[in-house]
C-alpha cells in the first residue's frame, strides 16, 4: 500500500561542467533532502573529455565531481543521502575508480557502493551499426554519416532513466552515468522510490519536467532570471532547487531557507521554456511530455506547486550525440575607444580582410562583429556610431591550418598601423583551435544495450 503524505526530496547540486563547486555541500547541508542530482554533460562536453581521454585513458570524465563529492561524503557515508551524475563522461569506470580512491582517503570507502552504467557510448561500434543499415542520418541535413565518419571523435546515446533505477534497486548510494538525458537523473530515483510502472505516462512525464526544472542547476531558483533579476534577493547567496515530489507525480520546488535566489513562478517558467522544443511533445527515452498539461501555482514563499502533467509512450528511438573533427578557426579582437569607435572598428575590418585577400588566403568563412555596438542585436542595435568603445572580433574557419595560422599573425599589427585609439587586445595573438563540430541522429533502441556494473 502506498504512503501518499510519503515525499522523496531530489536535490539539483550542477547544472553544467563549470557550475558553482559550492552548490553540492550546500545542498546537503543545508536541509533535509534525499537525493543529489548532478548534471555535468553537454554535447561540445563529450568531445572534450574523448580528446582528454585519447592523451590519457585514465581520464574521461568530468573531474570536478572527484571534488564535488569529497565536500558531501559526510552526507553520503552517514545520512543516507544518494547521489546520481552523469560525470562518467566517456569513461564512467575510471570515473568511478577516481571516486573510491577519494573515498579512501577521506576513510569511507566501505560506506561508498558505486552503480556504473554504460553502453552509452557507441563509438566502437560505429562501423557495425552502419553496415547492419543504422544511417545514423543528421537530423537537420539528412546526410547520413558515411560523409563524416572518418572524422567522428565522439558518439554516445542518450538513454533514460531505466539502467539508473536498476542501479538504485542494487543498493548504489552513488551512481556514476555517462550520456544519459538530463532529466533522467531525477526521473530515476522518483522512479525507484515509488515503483511508477513504465507505463504510468503521467507519473513518468512529471519525473520527467521535475528533472526539466532542475537540470539548469539555479537557473529555476532565481539566477539568469530575465523577469525578475533586478529584485531577486541575495544572489551571492543563491540557493539551488529542490524537487519535493509525491507519488502520485505532484511536486514542488522550492530551495533551503536561508538562501538567496527566489522560487517563483515565473523562475520556474522560465526554466521550463529552456531547450523546450514541441510544446506537446518533449521527447524523452522513458516518455513523450505534454508540456502544455503543466499547471503551476505559488505554494507559499519560494515554493511553486507543479500538477496536472500528462504523458503519453516514448518514441522507438534514441537520440545520438557525435561530435567530428570540422577544421580550425581562430578569433581575435581589439578594443577601439570614443571618439568615432565604430568607425574606426569598421576601417580595421575593411584593412584586415584586404591584406588576407592579399595574401590569397583560403577561408571558408570570415565573421566580424563590433561587440559593444551590434553584435548582440545586428541591425536592431542601429549603426552603433554612438558607442563610446567597440570590440572589433574577427573569427575565421577553414580546413587550412596553416591559412588559420597566419591570419593570427596579421591582426596585432593593426594596433600600430591600423586606425588610431585601439585601448586593449587581450591575450595578444589569437591561437588556432580545431573545430568540433555536432551532428544529431537517432538511433533505434534496440541496437543499445545498457549494464549496470556495482563497484566498492
Amino acid at each position: 500500500m502506498s504512503d501518499s503524505s510519503r515525499v522523496v526530496r531530489v536535490a539539483s547540486g550542477q547544472g553544467f561542467w563549470g557550475d558553482w563547486l559550492e552548490a553540492p555541500r550546500r545542498q546537503v547541508e543545508g536541509g533535509q533532502v534525499d537525493y543529489l542530482m548532478l548534471d555535468y554533460l553537454a554535447e561540445v562536453t563529450m568531445s572534450i573529455l574523448q580528446k582528454q581521454k585519447e592523451r590519457d585513458p585514465r581520464m574521461g570524465y568530468a573531474r570536478d565531481f572527484i571534488g564535488a563529492m569529497e565536500s558531501v561524503f559526510p552526507a553520503v557515508a552517514e545520512r543516507g543521502v544518494k547521489v546520481i551524475a552523469n560525470a562518467g563522461g566517456v569513461n564512467p569506470v575510471a570515473c568511478a575508480e577516481a571516486l573510491l580512491d577519494a573515498a579512501a582517503k577521506h576513510g569511507v570507502r566501505g560506506k561508498i557502493r558505486i552503480g556504473v552504467v554504460t553502453g552509452d557510448d557507441i563509438l566502437a561500434r560505429l562501423d557495425d551499426l552502419m553496415a547492419a543499415g543504422h544511417e545514423l542520418k543528421n537530423m537537420d541535413t539528412g546526410e547520413p554519416l558515411s560523409t563524416i565518419r572518418d572524422r567522428v571523435m565522439s558518439a554516445n546515446a542518450y538513454i533514460g532513466s531505466e539502467p539508473i533505477v536498476e542501479a538504485l534497486a542494487q543498493g548504489a548510494n552513488v551512481v556514476v552515468i555517462g550520456r544519459s538525458t538530463d532529466t533522467a537523473l531525477t526521473m530515476a530515483p522518483l522512479r525507484h522510490e515509488f515503483g511508477w510502472a513504465a507505463d504510468d505516462w503521467n507519473k513518468m512525464a512529471s519525473g520527467i519536467i521535475a528533472g526539466h526544472i532542475l537540470e539548469c542547476g539555479a537557473q529555476s531558483s532565481g539566477g539568469n532570471c530575465m523577469h525578475e533579476w533586478r529584485t531577486i534577493p541575495d544572489m551571492a547567496n543563491v540557493g539551488y532547487p529542490i524537487a519535493e515530489a509525491s507519488e502520485d507525480g505532484t511536486f514542488v520546488i522550492t530551495k533551503h531557507a536561508g538562501t538567496g535566489g527566489r522560487v517563483s513562478v515565473p523562475s520556474v517558467s522560465e526554466q521550463l521554456v529552456y531547450e523546450m522544443g514541441d510544446p506537446h511533445a518533449y521527447i524523452t527515452p522513458d516518455v513523450v511530455a505534454d508540456f502544455t498539461s503543466i499547471q503551476l501555482a505559488p505554494d507559499g514563499e519560494n515554493r511553486v506547486r507543479v500538477h496536472g502533467i500528462t504523458g503519453g509512450p516514448p518514441t522507438p528511438f534514441l537520440k545520438v550525440s557525435i561530435a567530428y573533427r570540422a577544421g580550425y578557426k581562430a578569433v581575435g579582437s581589439l578594443v577601439y575607444s570614443w571618439p568615432d569607435a565604430m568607425e574606426k572598428a569598421q576601417m580595421a575590418d575593411r584593412i584586415l580582410r584586404e591584406r588576407l585577400d592579399n595574401l590569397g588566403l583560403k577561408f571558408d568563412q570570415v565573421l566580424t562583429e563590433f561587440v559593444g555596438a551590434t553584435s548582440t542585436h545586428g541591425a536592431l542595435a542601429g549603426d552603433g556610431h554612438d558607442a563610446p568603445e567597440v570590440m572589433f572580433r574577427i573569427g575565421v574557419r577553414g580546413e587550412n591550418r596553416a591559412d588559420i595560422e597566419r591570419f593570427t599573425r596579421e591582426i596585432v599589427p593593426l594596433v600600430l598601423n591600423g586606425p588610431p585609439s585601439v585601448t586593449g587586445f587581450a591575450g595578444g595573438r589569437p591561437k588556432v583551435e580545431e573545430i568540433v563540430a555536432y551532428w544529431p541522429a537517432l538511433l533505434d533502441k534496440r541496437a543499445v544495450s545498457t549494464a549496470v556494473t556495482i563497484m566498492e
